[in-house]
This record gives structure tokens, sequence and C-alpha cells, in this order.
């Protein structure tokens, strides 16, 4: 188990008394770092070398004083020498270190001065050994623990997620697949993940196990992997007297990660080497905020629009959570910081209010939503207890916030279990966060609350019996977008069922269900902020659906965001044009309504205030009637010609050909090229893309007979359609 601040700081102040007086660097050195290791509970033997070699290209061979692959690089010098040499020194080095090798910091010293440097930051400090007990948290990268980050589109995030396709591609390619496959990744990045941020101690014992217990054939990686599965599933005490050493000190994880048993499965050489390239690598900065896009990266495209899934950037979620209630929460915390009178009483309230909030993402897909949702709960909270701090609650200082707070509904199993599991881990590194904050251990082993992720359809499940609507505080997320015309049977039939508009059930989008489904299911001061295609905003669906939202459901729209572009990291690249809407219950309605307009949609916005919104986006403050909106008008005005449906081939891709598809599918089928014409719309007209339509209005069955191929491609047409 990890030592807490409070004895690493201890053992600090033991190990600078012991070594005030050492002075030489050759006789001194070895013995030194190792007790230094043993102030932070690590044997330096497991995980960091002494006189590592380095070939120097065109120069003598080196020898790097202390060498910790990935982590840490060590030059030490005797009593009074220059540091500034000895960091260039260390620097030099780094030049012939490989990259899957490549330290993040450097610690250079004369055993009465330290002076470490990141390498990412270019933070550098400095302090005397005596000084030592007072920075060990600078040292929290040893256990695994560093100060956070958040960015989006992070080329550390993109290597993570193409770390994992190529273990992906690797082990299906062996005819492992389905739901053990899943499984199994989810479990191998969870173990990646606790291997460099402190929950497996020490550092890097995960690569250690694999790498040096594993044979280079791969052969037994597949066994060795369950049985350490195993391991993590089983609570120290009734672990076997016989259990291997090193498997031992893996913790005890529990939270049913690792309880279900699947053969695993049968690796080789090159699906080990893939596991090891990812064990390599360093996963300290990921956030598990962009957990699904790592899975959506090794999803199959093909699947994305059928599915709606569109990845949500960290930036675009919290245009979503800061106004549903982060903004309105972060107002409250101002508030009671400027006060004078029973400041104390009501901080710590505020703190256990936060702790009765709950969070419902009936579309959670990976968890995107809720993630960061519990990462900003977490922030404000500690921000709560920093204010406490300065007052001298120092005994009041841990968490009431927890995963069991955050509940979802997603339709496929793996997203379920990675939600779940990305929630697990995002409240790791708050504990982490916290504990350097605080200078306390905030570890929460083994796992003893869950968020509440049901595998089901968000639209077929009573969301009543996932969470009571009286407890529900907020309904978030970004749903599945599906134009009419591209919905299954099922879509069609769900959509015109929540909706009520009869056999024909409009040309709502898919996203609309949800609205709706939430707007009916939200009780008392419940509010609701979906992302959705812009669609819902223009044309015939306003018509359709807002009459349902203000009418039936007693909506009322809180703020929103006019159509902006929605980016994707993931490798599908979903690349959309959305709308944000929040809704009050209309006993709740605001003075103010926020909007957020782009006169760039690929940048950002400006917001503006208002008394109410109209369905299509506009302020309606002037208006008699805000909910007004325009219906269906089936003749031209004035006399105008009647407009008509253009060409569109809802064809499922079977009617529509590249050039070279044409010239393939003509020598395929001679004579075929009658049915041939330039297909032109704005995507080809824009770029000069030259693309081809089979065209069969006034072919006769008599003639398609004699092209089989093209009768093939009708009846899929038929399939899809």
């Amino acid at each position: 188990m990890r030592l807490t601040w409070n004895e690493i700081r201890a053992r600090a102040a033991a190990f600078a008394d012991d070594w005030q007086n050492a002075h030489y660097e050759k006789g001194e050195t070895q013995s030194f770092y190792n007790a230094f290791f043993r102030v932070f509970g690590i044997e330096r033997r497991k995980v960091a070398t002494f006189e590592q070699s380095v070939a120097r290209t065109g120069r003598a061979k080196g020898f790097i004083d202390l060498f910790w692959p990935r982590t840490l690089i060590v030059e030490q010098k005797s009593k009074g020498r220059d540091l500034f040499k000895a960091r260039l020194q260390a620097v030099d080095y780094l030049h012939d270190i490989p990259d899957a090798d490549m330290p993040r910091f450097i610690l250079v010293s004369d055993f009465q001065t330290f002076e470490l440097t990141d390498l990412d930051t270019r933070e550098r400090w400095a302090f005397a050994l005596a000084d030592l007990p007072k920075h060990v948290e600078k040292f929290g990268f040893m256990l695994g623990i560093t100060k956070r980050e958040f960015r989006d589109q992070d080329p550390v995030n993109i290597k993570a997620a193409e770390l994992v396709g190529t273990l992906h591609d690797e082990i299906k390619a062996s005819g492992y697949t389905g739901h053990k496959l899943e499984q199994f990744l989810v479990r191998i990045v969870f173990c990646l993940f606790a291997d460099d941020t402190g929950i497996f101690q020490p550092k890097d014992i995960l690569w250690d196990y694999l790498e040096n217990r594993t044979a280079p054939d791969g052969s037994d990686t597949g066994p060795l992997l369950n049985k350490l599965f195993e391991v993590l599933n089983t609570d120290v005490p009734d672990r076997s007297a016989n259990l291997d050493e090193d498997l031992n000190e893996f913790p005890y994880v529990n939270g049913a990660l690792f309880a279900e048993y699947f053969p695993p499965p049968d690796f080789n050489a090159s699906m080990r080497a893939a596991l090891l390239n990812a064990c390599r690598f360093d996963w300290t900065p990921i956030s598990p905020a962009i957990f699904g896009s790592l899975f959506q990266s090794v999803m199959d495209p093909a699947e994305r629009r059928k599915k709606g899934a569109h990845y949500t950037t960290e930036k675009n979620i919290l245009k979503v959570i800061e106004p549903l209630f982060m903004d309105d929460l972060r107002a409250e915390f101002e508030h009671l910081k400027g006060l004078k009178r029973d400041k104390r009483r009501r901080l710590e309230a505020f703190q256990k209010k936060l702790s009765t909030l709950t969070f419902f993402d009936p579309a959670c897909g990976c968890g995107n939503f809720l993630i960061i949702a519990y990462r900003e709960l977490r922030l404000l909270e500690i921000d709560i207890m920093r204010e406490l701090k300065t007052m001298g609650e120092l005994a009041l200082l841990q968490s009431s916030i927890d995963v069991d707070q955050f509940y979802g509904i997603e339709y496929e199993e793996f997203p379920a279990k990675i939600a779940e599991t990305a929630l697990w881990m995002m409240d790791h590194i708050m504990n982490n966060h916290m504990g350097l904050e605080f200078g306390k251990d905030c570890t929460r082993l083994p796992l003893k609350k869950s968020p509440t992720i049901v595998h089901g359809d968000a639209l077929e499940t009573d969301w009543t019996e996932v969470l009571a609507p009286e407890r529900c505080s907020f309904i978030l997320g970004n749903p599945p977008f599906v134009g009419a015309k591209y919905q299954s049977t099922l879509q069609r039939e769900q959509v015109r069922g929540i909706a009520g508009l009869g056999k024909s059930g409009g040309t709502l989008d898919y996203v609309c269900a949800w609205f709706i489904k939430a707007g009916e299911y939200a009780t008392g001061q419940t509010r609701i902020g979906f992302v959705a295609t812009n669609s819902i905003t223009q044309g015939e669906q306003v018509a359709q659906l807002w009459p349902v939202l203000f009418g039936r459901c007693g909506l009322e729209i809180a703020f929103a965001h006019r159509t902006f572009a929605w980016g994707s990291e993931a490798r599908g690249k979903a690349h959309v044009h959305v709308v944000i809407i929040g809704f009050d219950r209309a006993e709740n309605k605001r003075a103010e309504v926020r909007l957020f307009s782009y006169p760039d949609i690929k940048g950002e916005p400006e917001e503006s205030r208002h008394s109410a919104l109209s369905p299509y986006l506009f302020d309606a403050g002037g208006l008699n009637n805000p909910h007004l909106f325009i219906g269906k008008q089936t003749l031209p005005l004035n006399g105008l010609p009647r407009m008509k449906f253009g060409s569109q081939p809802i064809d499922g891709g079977f009617y529509t050909f590249s050039t070279e598809e044409k010239s393939v599918f003509i020598q395929q089928e001679p004579g075929s090229e009658i049915y041939f014409r330039p297909f032109m719309g704005s995507r080809e007209f824009i770029n000069g893309i030259e693309r081809w339509i089979m065209y069969l209005e006034h072919a006769s069955p008599k003639d398609l007979r004699q092209f089989p191929k093209i009768v093939e491609r009708i009846q899929e047409v038929r399939k899809f359609r």
C-alpha cells in the first residue's frame, strides 16, 4: 500500500538528518539513492539502474549515475560542484536514449542541494537537503502522481489511440473477437493507466512483469495476464500463501472489472510486442475523458452513421456542462467566499450539497460527459476545501463526492463498461490531485462505489428504474443523430411512438426522441442540456418537435448555443453542425436566457442575454408568443410554381460510383454504361470530385434481366430502404 504524504515527510526528515554530512560522489551515491527511494516506499533495484551505459554517437560511451526508464535520470556530483554543468551533462545523455525510454524528469544533486527539472513543463525547483520534507510532493511522479493539465487534441492522446488501435488489430487478427476482445482491451487499458498513475505500486510493475516474466514468443503472455486479472480481483487476505511474490504486489481493485472469467487470447511475438509498446508509453497525461476517443478509434467506421456516434471533445462538453450547472455552482461558491459571517458552516453545507447532486446521461457512450462533469465537480470541491483550510478546518478535508452520483444508459455493452471504468480512473486522478493539494493519501482502493451505467436501449428503457425522477438533478449528453431518411425501421417506430405524431412520425431526427423523453421524465428542479443536430431548430422539424417540448413536456429554453462545427479526435472524424439547448421546467423559468452565437462557426461564441428565445434560437423577448413557429405550407405563395424535391440517392452507396468504380463495374457488366449519369452535389461541385450514379428510371424489368450485377444492386438498395 502506498505511504501517506505525512509518512513520506517523516521519512524525508529522517533521510535529511542521516545524510547531512554526505559529500563524496563515487563513494556514497548508490547508498544515498537507495535510501532516497525508500523515503517514498520504493525499492530502487526494481525500477532504476545505477551506472547505466549510454552509447553516444561518435563519442566515448557514457554512464548515467541513475536511470529509471521513462521516468527519471539522475546526475550526481560531490558537494559544492557546479549543478548547472551536471544538468547539461544529463541533457546531453538524452540525445542517445531511445524514445520509448525517454524520461520526463532530471534530478541533479551534490548531496546537500537538489535541483529537479520537468522536461514537459520546463519547470525547475531547487532546494536544500534539509528542506526535502517540504518538497516531497514534487517527487509524486515516482508514485505515478503528477499535476494534470487537461487539453483537447493533445498529440499524446492521439498516440495513445494509435497504440490501442494497433493492439486491437493484432489481437483481432488472431481470431479473438467480440465480447472477449472488448472486455480484454478495457482491462488492459485500465492496467496501463494504473501502472503509470499510482494505482499499482511501485510504478511500472506491470511493465516489469510483462517484460521480464513472459516469453519473447508470446506463448505464455495470455495465461500470465489472466493470472494477473485473477489477483486484481482477489482481496489480499484471501490470496494464496504461495502466490508469486511479484504478483502479490498488485493491489485488490474490486469494482467487478476483473470478475468475469474468459479465456485469454493466444499471443504471438507480434502481439506481445504491441502490448509492450503500449506499456512503454507514459499514460500519466492521458485524460479518461478521451477514453471514448481511444475506443471509437478502433470502432468500425462504417457503423458510425448508423449509430449516430459523434465523439465529443472536452471543450465542447464544457459548452453543455458550464451553463447547465457549473457556472451556477461557481457563482454560489464565489458568493460564499465573500461572506463575513457564518462562512465556515455555509461552505460545509455547500460541499454537502455537491454530494447530493445526481447526473444522468441517457446516451452516455463511453461516458465523456459524465467523466468531465465528475472532474469539474471535484475541482470545485477542492477549491471549497482550500478555502476551509485557510480557516483551520484541516480535519474535514475529505471528498464527499463519489462516482455513485453518476448514471447512464448505453446501447452497447462495450462502451458501457468503458464509461464505468473511465469514471473510476478519473476518481483516482482527482484523489491524487487532492492528495497533492492537501498533503494526504486520498487513494480509494479497493473500489467500493460504482456509477450506474445500464446496458440497454435508452428509448426502450424505463428511465425511472435507472434513477428516480425526483432524485435527478441534471440530464445531459450527446444523443445519437440519425436523419429521418437514414433511420432503421425500429428507429422510425421509436420516434413515432415517443413523439406521438401519428402514423407518419413526421421527419424528426432520431435525437428528438431523447429531448421528448427527457422532458416527460424531468420533475421539479431537474435541468436538461443536450447536443443536437441543428436541423431541430430549422425547417419543418420545428413545428413537429417544439410544440411537444413547450406544451406536453412543459419545458422552457434556459440556454442555447447556435449552430457551430462539432469536430472529433477519433479516427472516424465525425464532423457535423450542431446546436446545444438547455431547458428548465416552465415553473422554474429564469428571468434571463443565455444565448451563445458564432460569427465563425469554427470559432469562439459571443454570449448575449435575453428574456426569451424562440425555437429558431433568436431573441423572442418582443414577441407576444415566444413559442411561435411556422407550420407546414403546402401551397406556394403569390402564385409561384410549386417546388419539387430533387434527386437524392438514399441507396446505401449501391447506386453511387467513383470514376474508377464505374470503370470496374462496366468491365464486369458490359453494356451497363448506358445507365450511368454524372452525379453532382455540393461536395462534388466545391471540391471538383467526379462521381457517377446508376440511373434506372426508364429501365424496364426486361432490360435489366440482361444485367445480373445491376439486379444485385437493386436488391441491396431494397434491403437498405
